[in-house]
């Protein structure tokens, strides 16, 4: 796999997005009423599933891990490059980079690199101070001409880089005193190309929808282990990502063309044969959305960039490039998180046309069932909470869960109607660093003085 192919792939693949929407919607529609046809065809995708889930239930352990050996000898251990991309972060960007630029790992083996991506609050005046209290901080300022959203200031940073492991992380992020300890030996596998940590939301008490959050973080990384260790695709999530240097650039850097530039790296690396790990302990906390409106526009684009992969690299996922269990595993993810919500629409037409019995409920239902199981699990693991609370939570967090539904189903019409686009919608951030803001004025203003 070399980086020309992807090229080649985005090319062809991103200009017609449209079309491809439009394409892979009228195969889901007609082997959908292929179902009532064939009504046998209806047991072979149950069987499918079935077969998945299986695999995932009785998933083996992975290999134990090798404990860092000779953590003093600095030389030895690998370098860190921390990245970040900030946009109009005056209030939250002062707590990232005294977490990041305070972590427990030698001074001299990590870097913290902040991209003010053309703030137009105090994020400028705020790094600016930061630099003079912590100098491993190092920024960039693009410009108002800067193109390609986060994907584009991560490009244009690397090259500044020196570090053998690349680290991204969201503005909000909260992260864990010893995570590059943590992660050390994880890159001492050489075909480990990225770690996930586990995402957990800092402000769950807030109200039901980040508390729903919580819950799908949860469930999030018990499925992405279990895929993990039966061979399938773990998914890289933005925020918490660390990336080897090597690998990154075997498939080409950030892709500019994509407004989920994780989920797009997660299927390159995979296709250049890099595996992806996770880690659950410790994890990175972030803001969840408030309200749901904020909540429908993220989602959104986590959606569509999602879908958009499928679209983009459909040629080189069909070819088996990443291997049998890897291609076996992403394509029912993609059944399951996708062409399932789709295809209601052509099951409910056909069953009544027809004078059937719908086809799909009985695979949603198992589906669902999977995912509850799944959520109680991961929560229980988490949180370390005890069974009767994870299942309540379960309860919850699943009805929160239906929200997909409508999310998958307007964005996938919203791609056959409308032509390609390319938007990077800022989630706000809230912030609850207001004393080392308070702390930053002060020594503004006393400077000033």
């Amino acid at each position: 796999m070399h980086e020309t192919d992807f090229r080649s792939s985005l090319q062809t693949g991103g200009d017609r997005r449209r079309l491809k929407t439009i394409i892979a919607l009228t195969i889901v529609y007609a082997a959908t009423i292929g179902l009532h046809i064939a009504p046998w065809s209806q047991w072979l995708l149950l069987g499918l599933f079935s077969i998945q889930a299986l695999r995932l239930i009785f998933a083996p352990p992975l290999p134990a891990i090798a404990t860092e050996q000779n953590t003093e000898q600095s030389q030895e251990l690998p370098f860190f490059s921390l990245l970040a991309s900030a946009k109009n972060e005056e209030a939250v960007i002062a707590n990232l980079v005294q977490n990041l630029c305070q972590l427990d790992y030698p001074r001299d083996r990590f870097e913290v690199w902040i991209v003010d991506d053309n703030s137009t609050d105090r994020t400028p005046e705020v790094l600016a101070l930061l630099q003079q209290k912590f100098p491993q901080l190092k920024t960039l300022r693009r410009g108002d001409e800067a193109q390609g959203g986060k994907s584009g200031a991560l490009n244009q940073v690397l090259a500044l880089t020196k570090g053998d492991i690349i680290g991204v992380f969201d503005a909000d992020a909260q992260v864990p005193n010893d995570v590059l300890r943590s992660l050390v030996p994880i890159f001492q596998q050489p075909k480990i190309g990225a770690v996930q940590l586990r995402k957990a939301i800092a402000n769950a008490s807030e109200n039901w929808w980040t508390f729903g959050q919580s819950c799908e973080m949860a469930l999030d990384l018990c499925l992405q282990d279990l895929r993990v260790r039966v061979g399938g695709t773990g998914e890289l999530r933005g925020n918490g990502q660390f990336v080897r240097l090597t690998a990154l650039k075997d498939c080409g850097g950030w892709n500019e063309q994509t407004i989920t530039d994780d989920l797009d790296l997660t299927i390159r690396l995979h296709l250049c044969q890099w595996d992806i790990a996770c880690l659950n302990f410790p994890a990175v906390q972030e803001e969840g959305v408030l309200n749901f409106k904020q909540l429908w526009h993220q989602r959104n684009r986590w959606a569509e960039g999602g879908f958009q992969r499928y679209l983009d690299y459909w040629n080189l996922l069909l070819s088996g490039k990443m291997g049998f269990a890897k291609t076996f595993d992403a394509s029912l993810f993609y059944i399951n998180q996708y062409l399932l919500t789709v295809a209601f629409i052509p099951d409910t037409i056909a069953a009544i046309v027809l004078r059937h019995n719908p086809m799909l409920p009985p695979i949603a239902g198992f589906s669902l069932a999977l995912s509850s199981v799944t959520m109680a699990f991961g929560l229980r693991r988490s949180y370390q909470m005890s069974w009767r609370s994870a299942i309540w939570q379960t309860i919850s967090g699943m009805i929160y869960m239906l929200h997909w539904i409508p999310v998958i189903a307007s964005v996938t019409l919203r791609m056959c109607i409308l032509p390609k686009r390319l938007k990077w919608v800022k989630t706000q951030h809230q912030g609850g660093g207001d004393n080392l803001l308070e702390e930053i004025e002060l020594k503004e203003i006393e400077s000033n003085a």
